[in-house]
């Protein structure tokens, strides 16, 4: 099967999202399809307000089209709400076709958190309006779904993650330095994260932050006793994460975080909020802890056992979240019904 991706959110870029669709699109390929990723790579672009890494496209449209006409998939996927989803779902709509989406940020959240003064509300309704012309809306996890409903998004579906237990495993903590604990923080060192609930943490030991974002200079300057080691990844990011005591997940607006599923892989427990994502993931008193107070659940986190934490990363296949991505997809143009075949005369027969 031909199918198309379009999102925003592609490589370079490194983030929960990108990672996601990175392997969903190495698992699809495996299974013989041919997948063709539309990202920000093929077209002029903009740095994003506010994060310049992240690359937006420039009046994609014209350009979208010839790919879209020229490729003719079985499939089309939009993943993202920016220029290029706008930009494919407008194509789609104006051909009829159909086509699946997912949700995987809180952008009226994200941008309420940078500029106060904007309401939530709005926001959600863009997002409803944007979802709302897909056949379906994948989600990543149940309580999402819950509350996207209550929000009057509808044809949503639940698409779990998986995670690469063969890359994220357990590793000799003897890696970083400072005393033990060692608490960990990874990710975009980024406003809407809320690292600094984190940082301001009374915590023993060493605390850890790896990644990188637009808030690193500004806090490493303001926290100069927390240790700031950039962005990292393949195995040298699997070595950092597995030589935490505790993974801290101070973001309340995440959809899922896929890190703490990647730190659960290398045997390492999260404490985090009780919100949307850590609940759907975290079994408290066994892989981690849920607390208002995010300390106190920092703290038990290092009563917990590695192997447990492991073996529950151990359920979240791979291949079984690309088989439901694979399921939920639909043709993107409609057959059209027998009965309206059967119904024109042949040539020859009268009326």
């Amino acid at each position: 099967m031909k199918i198309v991706l379009v999102s925003d959110a592609w490589q370079p870029q490194v983030n929960g999202v990108v990672t996601t669709l990175t392997r969903t699109c190495a698992e699809l390929n495996a299974l013989g399809h041919q997948v063709e990723v539309i990202g920000p790579g093929r077209f002029r672009t903009l740095p994003c307000p506010g994060y310049p890494s992240i690359r937006l496209a420039v009046m994609p449209g014209r350009t979208l089209v010839r790919l879209l006409d020229t490729l003719a998939p079985d499939a089309i996927h939009i993943a993202t709400e920016g220029p290029l989803g706008l930009a494919a779902r407008r194509y789609c709509t104006a051909h009829n076709l159909q086509f699946t989406t997912s949700f995987h940020t809180r952008f009226p959240e994200y941008v309420n958190t940078r500029v106060p003064i904007l309401p939530i509300g709005p926001g959600y309704a863009l997002m409803r309006w944007f979802h709302g012309a897909a056949t379906r809306t994948l989600v990543s996890n149940q309580d999402l779904i819950e509350e996207l409903r209550n929000r009057g998004f509808s044809n949503l579906v639940l698409w779990r993650r998986g995670v690469d237990t063969d890359l994220f495993r357990p590793m000799a903590k003897d890696f970083l330095d400072g005393p033990r604990p060692i608490f960990m923080y990874m990710g975009r060192v980024a406003p809407e994260k809320n690292i600094e609930d984190f940082l301001r943490l009374d915590l023993p030991g060493t605390k850890y932050v790896v990644g990188d974002g637009p808030a690193r200079q500004e806090l490493e300057a303001r926290y100069p006793e927390i240790r700031f080691t950039g962005m990292q990844t393949g195995e040298a990011l699997v070595r950092h994460l597995s030589n935490a005591d505790c993974f801290v997940f101070p973001s309340r607006t995440d959809t899922l975080g896929l890190v703490m599923m990647e730190a659960l892989a290398c045997g390492v427990p999260v404490a985090a909020y009780p919100v949307t994502g850590p609940s759907s993931l975290i079994q408290k008193g066994e892989t981690g802890y849920l607390d208002e107070d995010l300390r106190q659940a920092a703290l038990k986190c290092l009563e917990l056992d590695p192997a447990v934490c492991r073996a529950a990363a151990m359920g979240w296949s791979l291949g079984n979240s690309t088989e439901e991505f694979l399921n939920y997809l639909v043709p993107a143009r409609i057959p059209l019904p027998f009965s309206l075949f059967d119904s024109l005369p042949l040539k020859g027969d009268r009326p």
